[in-house]
């Protein structure tokens, strides 16, 4: 029934069903909770979406790893990082099979909302389970490090990228020369581009804008 509900999108009578249901005790399936999550987050119903997310990790329940995934990104996305950590953990004590994706989500998601040092220590938990970074998480992981005030940090990151043997891309430098000029390092982002393009990559319209708004600012001095 509830499901039917839910794909009628009839989402008020699936939860005065659930409740009906939670009061005379019998606990609900995983299935039905992942169908009522995916629909109340896909019409927006976030905070329903965390009290019922709440509810299943209290029963000692967790949806299946395309359901988990799917909510992991939508938490962090709207910016319910405390929910997205709960079920984070969740995920991970469940003996689920995880790879780097739910960690790049979470890492990007902690990066946003400014938690970039425990987004850091995350990071580094990846190799503890052998897990290797991939580019999109370098990628967030540098872009984090250089909005919190960290352009050195960050370029040490970079630097690493081909000893994990993870190749940095195009999108990486960019993000990488946008972090140094957001900072003030225009003599790094300047020898940056350099190098990019001797690697046959280009600034993107974000950095090539960024560099002439400096360009504008600095009367032209940037490029002395």
């Amino acid at each position: 029934m509830i499901n039917g509900y839910c794909k009628g999108k009839r989402l008020d009578k699936a939860m005065e069903l659930f409740h009906e249901i939670s009061r005379k005790g019998p606990i609900l399936d995983t299935v039905t909770y992942a169908t009522l999550l995916q629909s109340m987050f896909q019409l927006g119903r976030v905070s329903t979406t965390c009290e019922l997310l709440r509810k299943m990790l209290a029963s000692g329940q967790i949806p299946d790893i395309v359901t988990s995934l799917i909510l992991l990104n939508g938490l962090c996305e709207t910016g319910h990082i405390k929910e997205a950590l709960k079920l984070f953990e969740a995920m991970r004590n469940s003996g689920l099979e995880l790879d780097v994706v739910p960690y790049a989500i979470l890492i990007d998601g902690l990066c946003k909302v400014g938690l970039v040092k425990v987004a850091k220590e995350l990071f580094h938990q990846l190799s503890d389970k052998g897990l290797k970074p991939n580019v999109c998480t370098y990628r967030v992981m540098i872009s984090g490090q250089c909005k919190d005030g960290l352009p050195n940090e960050a370029y040490r990151l970079f630097g690493s990228m081909g000893d994990n043997g993870c190749s940095s891309d195009s999108c990486c430098s960019n993000v990488m020369i946008r972090g140094f000029l957001r900072n003030n390092y225009t003599s790094k982002a300047t020898q940056l581009l350099t190098e990019m393009v001797g690697k046959g990559f280009s600034a993107d319209i974000f950095t090539a804008t960024l560099f002439m708004d400096f360009i504008v600012y600095s009367n032209g001095s940037i490029l002395l």
